[in-house]
Order: C-alpha cells, then structure tokens, then sequence
C-alpha cells in the first residue's frame, strides 16, 4: 500500500499536474492540504474516472482538505475532536479530514501558519496542535494497535536541519521552540516521523521567490507521522523533488510512503 500526502497549493490551478501526478505515481491514497476551493468546486469527476473515491472539505479559496483512495473510504470527518475554531465568528476552518482507507485511517492535516511570533494566529496554532495531540493519543489509548497516519503540511521545522540556513529563520515561525515542542508532543503521543529516516536532508518546501528552488533554499515542513502499528509497516518513503520542477508546480513536493 502506498500513502503519499501533497500541499497542491490549489488543486484547480494544478488539476492537470495532480491527474497526471498520480496516475505516473501508483499511489493508493493520497492527503491533498491548500486545495483552496469550496466543495462543489474541486475536480472530482477527473478524480474519480483514474479509479478514486473522493472526500473534500473545503470553504473558500482558503486552506482546503481532501483524501482521494482507491483502497476504499469509510467513516469520513471533518473535524477531529476539540479542533479550536478562528475568524470572527469563530468556527472551525477546512483544515482536518479523516477517513479510513485500506484499514489505515489517514487524517489530512493542513496546520495553521501562525504568521508572526507574538501573532494571535500562532496561538491558535499551538492550542491547534495540542487538541490534535490529545485527539490522537486519545485514538492510541482506545486502540493501541490501530494504524492511524496523520499527514500533511505541518508548518514546522522540527530540526534545525529542516531549514536551510537557521539565522535566516532566526526571530521566525516554524521554527519557534513552541511549535517544535508542539510538534514532539504529538510524536511523545506515539506518533513516529516514518519518512525521515529514508530521506536524509531532503527538503518538502521552496518558496516561490528569490529562486529559493534551484538555489536549494529549501524547508522540511510535510510530514507523515505513523502510529506504531503503522510505522512497523513502512518499507521505503521518499520526497518527490522533481514535482516541484517546471511551470506551473506547487511549491511543495509530494512525500510518498510505502507500507509492506
């Protein structure tokens, strides 16, 4: 079984790259985060004819969530349990989708930014992820041999390794101790990193300016975590670095993970 998670970066602008992504790909189930379209807007009918059933959660050309599977998909949420909300009102954005695919229950995680240090929406990222680390090791207590993946764009660097330069990052997001703690709660919850120990100093994320790609100014901020169960599986994982080449691509690459 192949799972791999993808920041589109808008899956109407990029529909074509997405159809023939996965079609060269062979993936089984694949977690899209920043599709940035309401439901009826995503591009389900191209989906569904390579052989996908579909889930979306989205509300604008904000944010956005999908899991596509063509293993099966059952009991599909949109929220996991105590997910905080923002806006005014607040209420809860598109950026959590679980379904259960192939025995595996997937969460595709699109984690708020948190703009600037001291900024109210890196608060609301911070209680974000520790709902979400309560809400899994919630699951691993009900079920401790359950296959639970939560993947996606985390907006974290949990390593001074994962960015390519750290004074440039030095009074920034990202890569606060905060939200790295954050992080490695979620991972103390019994959630392992399952793709870095196959792709060593390999990057997930270029920014679009200042040729931050070709000049290998990179981030590692799409993560696949895996419950124990989950992870005992894995046989190969891989960051797909040449999805980011050419006109018109995502400025994240798709990370893939293999499991026996």
């Amino acid at each position: 079984m192949r799972i791999a998670t993808w920041n589109v970066n808008s899956a109407r602008a990029r529909v074509d790259r997405l159809v023939a992504w996965i079609e060269r790909s062979n993936v089984d189930v694949v977690a899209l985060q920043e599709t940035k379209c309401k439901d009826e807007q995503f591009p389900t009918d191209r989906v569904r004819a390579l052989g996908y059933e579909v889930a979306h959660h989205g509300h604008s050309q904000w944010n956005g969530v999908a899991i596509l599977s063509r293993v099966g998909m059952a009991d599909v949420e949109t929220q996991f349990p105590g997910q905080p909300h923002w806006g005014d009102p607040p209420a809860a954005e598109a950026r959590a989708i679980g379904a259960t695919c192939g025995g595996v229950r997937v969460w595709s995680l699109y984690v708020p930014n948190g703009r600037q240090l001291g900024d109210p929406h890196l608060a609301y990222k911070l209680e974000w992820l520790a709902r979400l680390r309560d809400a899994g090791a919630s699951w691993l207590a009900q079920d401790p041999t359950s296959e639970v993946a939560l993947v996606g764009d985390w907006n974290i660097a949990p390593r001074d390794e994962d960015v390519w330069d750290m004074a440039v990052f030095a009074n920034s997001t990202h890569v606060s101790a905060p939200e790295r703690a954050a992080f490695e709660a979620i991972v103390d919850a019994g959630y392992a990193d399952v793709v870095r120990p196959h792709t060593a100093g390999q990057f997930t994320y270029w920014d679009y300016t200042q040729l931050r790609f070709p000049r290998k100014e990179g981030m590692r901020i799409d993560f696949v975590l895996g419950s124990t169960a989950l992870a005992d599986r894995v046989t190969g994982a891989s960051i797909d670095r040449q999805e980011r080449k050419g006109k018109g691509a995502s400025d994240h690459a798709p990370v893939i993970v293999d499991l026996a």
